[in-house]
């Protein structure tokens, strides 16, 4: 692990704090009128999700961790765990359906999945950007109705709640982006 500054924190770090892992959310760098500068850093505990603001002067050091990405496929689902396996070594391992928060529903069967472990303890994981859904349910297409920024209510095969444009048809394609829960593109 390697110390770094109080003012080389930047967004999306990992950091050892308190006897904790935390991963820096949000860094602004203040310097005010009187005293020095500093990194007013917005902190997330990567075990159970508390949140932290603290102060970090650039005098300060601050042990940075890195965390280990390895590619996980997912199986199935059975009594609130889910389970994956490496793709190299093809072992395999049961996580909490918590560990992908609200992108839970993107999750499809023979998925690749980003994990990222901390020695042999997984702190996060993440589901492709743009995954693949149908559309299940949407209002019918209207024509003439071209206006530039008119989106529509849709649900998708995984239940979930979104706006399309309205060229998109009941039964089509789509690709969503997982990051913003969004519209990205037709399939």
């Amino acid at each position: 692990m390697a110390k770094i500054n109080g003012n080389e924190i930047r967004p999306g770090n990992v950091l050892e704090h308190n006897d904790g892992l935390w991963a820096a959310v949000k860094v602004d760098h203040v310097k005010p009128g009187k005293g020095g500068a500093f990194a007013q850093v917005e902190l997330r505990n990567l075990r159970n999700g508390s949140k932290l603001n603290e102060r970090f002067r650039s005098a300060d050091k601050v042990e940075r961790v890195r965390l280990e990405q390895k590619d996980m496929q997912f199986l199935y689902e059975s009594d609130g765990m889910l389970v994956f396996m490496d793709t190299e070594t093809y072992d395999q391992i049961e996580l909490p359906t918590e560990i992908l928060g609200e992108r839970r529903p993107f999750l499809q069967d023979g998925m690749t999945i980003v994990v990222e472990f901390y020695d042999t303890e997984a702190l996060s994981a993440t589901v492709p950007q743009k995954v693949t859904c149908q559309v299940v349910e949407t209002e019918p297409v209207i024509k003439g109705q071209t206006a530039a920024n008119s989106f529509k209510p849709a649900v998708l095969d995984n239940g979930v709640r979104i706006s399309v444009p309205p060229f998109i048809a009941q039964d089509e394609m789509i690709v969503v982006n997982t990051e913003t829960m969004s519209y990205s593109e037709r399939a």
